[in-house]
């Protein structure tokens, strides 16, 4: 069965090199990689689109709602294509992993993450894959909500073409070779 594999971020272009669109950006390298377009697809408010990676069929999605309510159109497109929850890999910017890193898990709470919260409550179950994409923590005493909507800072946008080549690696390692081995070779020190 395929994988659903989403990319969480907010729709329009004030937003689109936003930190919080971490997992569009990585689905958009992903679509590039598999020489595939998403279109809209109506029924579920996203864009999606079949495709191959890593030798897998998948499926490419970033809702077109705001964060906050990606939920329901993650859960309709999974249900129109019965994708059950745990063949569901959610790709998302995560403010407690340091800026350039990329962690996998499975299930889990929310860690304060909006979009996060609102899949698990539309999916019913926090027990998908989750490619945790590290934008570190704000400066100062900035709010983290502030934080997460501004663009990346100079010395940051030299580096996100590597960390979102590394977000898209994580998900075909995951889809090539399972969660398990995903995460030994994503996590062991380089």
């Amino acid at each position: 069965m395929p994988a659903l594999v989403v990319g969480l971020g907010n729709p329009g272009e004030e937003y689109a090199a936003t930190r919080h669109n971490i997992g569009a950006m990585a689905i958009d390298e992903l679509a590039s990689r598999a020489a595939v377009s998403l279109s809209v697809h109506k029924k579920t408010h996203t864009r999606s689109t079949a495709a191959r990676l890593a030798g897998e069929a998948a499926h490419l999605a970033v809702p077109m709602s705001y964060m906050n309510v990606s939920g329901g159109p993650v859960s309709s497109l999974a249900k129109y294509l019965s994708v059950p929850p745990t063949e569901v890999i959610v790709i998302h910017d995560e403010l407690d992993i340091p800026f350039g890193t990329v962690k996998l898990k499975r299930g889990g709470g929310s860690g304060g993450h909006n979009g996060l919260k609102d899949v698990t409550k539309a999916l019913g179950t926090p027990d998908y894959i989750r490619v945790r994409v590290g934008i570190g923590r704000p400066p100062g005493r900035m709010d983290a909500a502030t934080f997460v909507l501004k663009p990346f800072g100079a010395a940051e946008r030299k580096e996100l073409p590597f960390l979102v080549s590394d977000a898209a690696d994580a998900v075909e390692a995951i889809l090539e070779s399972g969660l398990e081995k995903a995460q030994q070779r994503f996590h062991s020190p380089s």
